[in-house]
């Protein structure tokens, strides 16, 4: 164990100066006296951190927060962990990406291995990984709920995502298909509108950019094939809205009275002015003016309402 020796007795509150070396078993041990010197911490090998961390963990606990023994004795543990956190971000490899680095995983897992350390009670006999682990997994499970989805959505339907996801897992198991809503929502034991809510919000947790190609494999892309995913999003078609406006105006036209339709098709099909339908109907400019203003005032209220 070449990163660990024990100190000579320090004198109170301060670092050890000088060292001998120590085995862990014997530094396992030495509870009552002063802790060995543990340099490159990040370096010891599992075994003598799993023996070295039972010592640190006791002594942290006898001695004064804020001294600059204790920052040394806390400072060690998570030093010795750290692998702790890399073994529990590992699972996480394939939820990592879009701008998220496994450092920054490692960063928020060691939040949670610092937690273990200042909550591990020495007495209750329990293996501090055993401990330490749920902490880390609780953090960096915490941490991708939070800020790894592409829009925002409320806590309870990040966590109903979930509880969705396990429930079609099984389900799908169980039935050799996909679950339908109504068999989810009787599975977790839910409303059907609360699936239906909590499936819509799970088209939020990622997202791609409308430059990035659709079917791509090796052999598209050897073919310079593959699609930018902008090339298959649709757009509002004008003439859609034209359509249906037409559609909906058609049978109010049909309900008009002969000298308006005839009116309409005057002013708009043939391009006359008012005064022009007024000759041709033999009435007043004004009164074509009135009766176009009515007519066409009755449509737009015929096609609101429709």
């Amino acid at each position: 164990m070449s990163h660990v020796v024990a100190a000579t007795m320090p004198a109170q509150g301060t670092a050890p100066d000088s060292f001998t070396r120590a085995a862990p078993a014997a530094i396992a041990g030495q509870f009552a006296g002063p802790l060995p010197r543990v340099d490159n911490a990040r370096e010891v090998a599992p075994t003598d951190a799993r023996e070295l961390s039972r010592l640190f963990l006791v002594r942290l606990r006898e001695l004064e927060e804020g001294t600059r023994e204790y920052q040394y004795a806390r400072n060690t543990l998570i030093e010795m962990n750290i692998s702790l956190v890399r073994f529990a971000a590992r699972r996480f490899t394939a939820r990592i990406g879009a701008g998220i680095e496994i450092e920054d995983v490692i960063q928020v897992g060691t939040i949670g291995l610092i937690k273990a350390i200042d909550r591990f009670d020495p007495e209750r006999e329990v293996e501090f990984s055993t401990l330490a682990l749920p902490y880390i997994t609780g953090e960096i499970k915490r941490y991708f709920r939070d800020t790894t989805w592409a829009v925002h959505v409320p806590r309870r339907l990040q966590e109903l995502r979930v509880e969705l996801a396990k429930a079609q897992e099984t389900l799908t198991e169980a039935f050799g298909r996909a679950p339908s809503v109504k068999e989810i929502a009787e599975h977790l034991e839910l409303a059907e509108d609360d699936v239906i809510e909590g499936l819509v919000a799970a088209n939020g947790y990622t997202s791609s950019s409308i430059d990035s190609a659709t079917g791509f494999t090796e052999c598209t892309a050897a073919r310079g094939e593959g699609r930018p995913l902008r090339e298959t999003v649709g757009d509002v078609d004008p003439a859609m809205g034209l359509f249906e406006d037409f559609h909906t105006l058609a049978p109010l036209l049909r309900e008009l009275g002969d000298r308006d339709r005839s009116i309409l098709q005057m002013r708009f099909a043939q391009e006359m002015t008012q005064s022009q339908i007024g000759t041709e109907l033999g009435i007043s400019q004004m009164q074509v003016s009135r009766l176009l203003t009515r007519v066409l005032t009755d449509l737009r209220s015929g096609m609101l309402a429709s």
